[in-house]
């Protein structure tokens, strides 16, 4: 039923599409067809072409759809990269919607079919397999990602809202992602045909096992085959938002800083696909302008300022121009180290303090809902609180003075303290907020962390790394330090009745 259901909702898109087709062409130069290639291994793939009217050969560009979708959410992004001379082929990633095969969670057959994409473009579209591209959004970026290091021919990608590590992207800190982890696993089964891999993912996260996984997970992921990539070079750009619920920018930017290629990083305000997901319909948007704008210069040799661009491109999470620097670490200026204090200060110099709370029990303070939080913030809408509402007895707050000055937090802010738990497994997540005056707080940035395999009683050394962030505090705001045992967004191993227990400890801040 669910396959009838798929193909018959693809047919009808496809049927809108193809019956504009001669229309588009007429205009753009350019005609569409819909076609099954032969993927990985003989799997039919079914996908969009777009030709450019002309003999050809034209560079190429390779469109695998998002988790979940299929080809058709390429359809006005292809049509714009048609029209100005480029063949595009966008295809439903196997084992979704009208192609065939299982969802392999972009492993071997996922990889390959992008290689057989291009063989078939070649053949089939006028493709000029000397100047190959890919692009794509969350799971059609992680795939070509890999891919280019294992096809030569790959010489330029566009990942938006991708992933380089699965494992720091759903189990970061040894913490699963409850709400990205249960949305991924239910869309895969309404849209399409899971494989063994992603039952295995599957059983783990319901068995809360996922600790199971990770092997296979770490294959999964760009980061894994750097080396190759290195080797490989393709010019890279890599685009996310600020708040990417599913694949957060941490892991992102380690990956981007160990890269050897031609390459560039954007992240801007946003949640999981969010900044992209209009231009991919064909509506401009500023990931989609630098998409075409980096193939245009790397794919047909333009000199139209790409070469002359700095790597890093940050726009802050709440408003403001996008601002470029030569690299990742070039966008902070300077550090300020705040000492956790007693009287809830973020202070200059430490003083005695300690203090227990109860875990299990959560606070006013959460990091917000996938998908929502981070695409309410390009409207400059942010999850906000009162800190002043916040239960001592389940979490810590810790204020630094106002600022004097209108500044910008730019980068990873770090805490370092001492904790000391009374279970063997204990989840804790830090927020940092800006506060305004009146007492209200909005989050700009938080991370998860859970102790696994703790010895109850015994101090451990906290040693965590925030989600990295730009956002501008303003004169007479200041930043303020929650600590709690529960969030919504994550699965917490608090259990109810235990304690942890916090004694000193810093926040490290990077101003830009």
């Amino acid at each position: 039923m669910r396959r009838r259901f798929a193909a018959a909702a693809a047919v009808t898109m496809l049927g809108s599409l193809l019956h504009s087709g001669p229309a588009q062409a007429a205009g753009g130069g350019y005609t569409s067809s819909y076609e099954t290639i032969s993927g990985h291994g003989g799997t039919p793939i079914k996908a969009l072409v777009y030709r450019p009217k002309g003999s050809g050969p034209f560079p190429l560009i390779v469109m695998p759809a998002s988790w979940s979708l299929f080809h058709a959410e390429y359809a006005g992004a292809a049509a714009r990269l048609a029209a100005s001379g480029y063949s595009v082929v966008a295809y439903t990633s196997r084992g979704f919607w009208d192609s065939e095969g299982r969802i392999e969670v972009a492993g071997k057959p996922d990889i390959g079919d992008v290689s057989k994409v291009i063989d078939w473009a070649v053949k089939h579209a006028r493709a000029d397999e000397r100047r190959v591209g890919a692009a794509g959004i969350s799971y059609g970026a992680g795939i070509p990602l890999i891919a280019s290091g294992f096809d030569e021919r790959i010489r330029a990608v566009s990942a938006m809202s991708g992933w380089a590590s699965l494992l720091d992207s759903l189990y970061l800190n040894e913490t699963v992602s409850e709400q990205a982890a249960a949305m991924l696993l239910a869309v895969g089964h309404v849209t399409g045909r899971p494989g063994e891999d992603l039952l295995k993912v599957q059983d783990g996260y319901l068995k809360d096992e996922f600790g199971n996984v990770l092997p296979l997970a770490a294959t999964r992921g760009a980061a894994s085959y750097l080396d190759r990539i290195n080797a490989n070079k393709p010019a890279l750009l890599l685009a996310g938002g600020w708040q990417d619920g599913l694949f957060p920018p941490g892991q992102y930017t380690d990956f981007f800083n160990r890269l050897r290629v031609p390459k560039q990083l954007m992240l801007q305000a946003g949640d999981h696909g969010t900044p992209d997901a209009l231009g991919a319909l064909g509506f401009t948007g500023d990931t989609w302008t630098a998409t075409k704008r980096w193939f245009d210069h790397h794919l047909k040799g333009e000199k139209n300022g790409v070469g002359r661009q700095k790597n890093v491109r940050l726009k802050a999470n709440n408003g403001g121009p996008w601002t470029s620097f030569r690299n990742w670490d070039a966008q902070t200026r300077t550090t300020r180290r705040y000492a956790l204090a007693a009287g809830e200060r973020l202070a200059q110099r430490a003083s005695g303090w300690k203090k227990s709370i109860r875990t299990g029990q959560g606070t006013v303070a959460d990091s917000g809902v996938v998908e929502v939080t981070g695409a309410a913030a390009q409207a400059d809408i942010h999850w906000t609180i009162r800190p002043s509402e916040v239960d001592r007895r389940n979490g810590l707050v810790f204020r630094a003075p106002k600022s004097d000055r209108a500044r910008t937090v730019s980068g990873f802010p770090w805490l370092r303290a001492t904790v000391t738990p009374s279970a063997k497994n204990t989840s804790l997540f830090v927020y940092l907020y800006d506060e305004a005056p009146g007492g209200k707080a909005k989050l700009v940035t938080h991370i998860p962390y859970t102790l696994r395999g703790a010895r109850p009683g015994k101090a451990r050394k906290l040693d965590l790394r925030l989600q990295p962030i730009r956002w501008r505090l303003a004169k007479g705001h200041r930043l303020t330090l929650v600590i709690d045992t529960m969030d919504a967004r994550y699965r917490s191993t608090s259990k109810k009745g235990g304690r942890l227990a916090f004694r000193s400890g810093s926040l490290t801040v990077p101003f830009g």
